[in-house]
């Protein structure tokens, strides 16, 4: 098991927000995380990553069969581990071309490695583009596909996207979508693949562009229901959040 996730209850400023999250995620897989805005989702994505503000009550974390419960964010992004978030902030004085070299292990002396350039080319970044700040003055679209080209320079095993499909339209969407799909291995048998991603996601719109193995509905802090993304999805779409609830309370 690539992410390993055991009994995990997380406490934000004197409040518990998740309790009892069991999650486990393969080499190869990608799963779906779904829910109502409060549910918890932000919460179990800054826990993963190792925030400082999110502080783990009970439970383990287990990377790679190592326990990452207390390591330091740093620590967890060395070994492997990726973000994209929903609203990252821009950074004053550092270029985005040499923030691509760093994640890509250059020096930013180097010239940026050409694969980068031509996946920077295929997401409508310029060279020139590349020269700006990171996200200073970046359209929601530009941010996202900007989120997307350092993951792709930084090469992680397990990668979390935060609402990727958030606030941008469908040309970026499918733009984002195509990449994720490379991020992810996608066009190698399933059994070939060596990258797990987890997507949280509110709407669900870029289960229409990314194909999830396992879906996940986190409802008060607790994981509700657990199974397929296009029943789970369909289900959602007809009754709501409300009838995963109701699913859940009877068990």
């Amino acid at each position: 098991m690539l992410l390993e996730i055991t009994d995990l209850a997380v406490e934000v400023d004197g409040k518990e927000v998740l309790e009892d999250i069991d999650l486990y995620i393969d080499k190869g897989e990608t799963h779906v995380l779904l829910g109502p805005n409060g549910s918890g989702k932000s919460t179990l994505f800054m826990t993963i990553l190792g925030f400082p503000k999110y502080k783990v009550k009970r439970g383990e974390i287990i990377f790679k069969g190592k326990d990452i419960t207390d390591m330091s964010t740093t620590e967890r992004v060395r070994m492997g581990i990726g973000v994209s978030f929903q609203n990252p902030p821009p950074i004053r004085g550092v270029k985005l071309v040499d923030l691509l070299k760093i994640e890509n292990g250059q020096t930013v002396e180097e010239e940026l490695n050409p694969e980068i350039m031509e996946v920077a080319k295929k997401l409508k970044f310029d060279e020139r583009f590349l020269e700006r700040d990171v996200n200073m003055g970046f359209s929601g679209g530009e941010v996202k596909r900007s989120e997307i080209l350092q993951l792709l320079a930084q090469k992680p095993d397990f990668i979390m996207f935060d609402e990727p499909d958030s606030g941008v339209d469908i040309e970026n969407v499918e733009l984002i979508a195509e990449e994720i799909n490379t991020l992810l291995e996608k066009d190698k048998k399933p059994g070939q693949r060596q990258k797990a991603g987890l997507l949280i996601t509110h709407l669900g719109y870029i289960l229409n562009f990314v194909r999830a193995d396992i879906a996940h509905v986190l409802l008060d802090g607790k994981i509700a229901c657990t199974g397929n993304p296009d029943e789970i999805l369909e289900d959602i779409r007809t009754e709501g959040f409300k009838g995963c609830l109701r699913c859940f309370q009877t068990q």
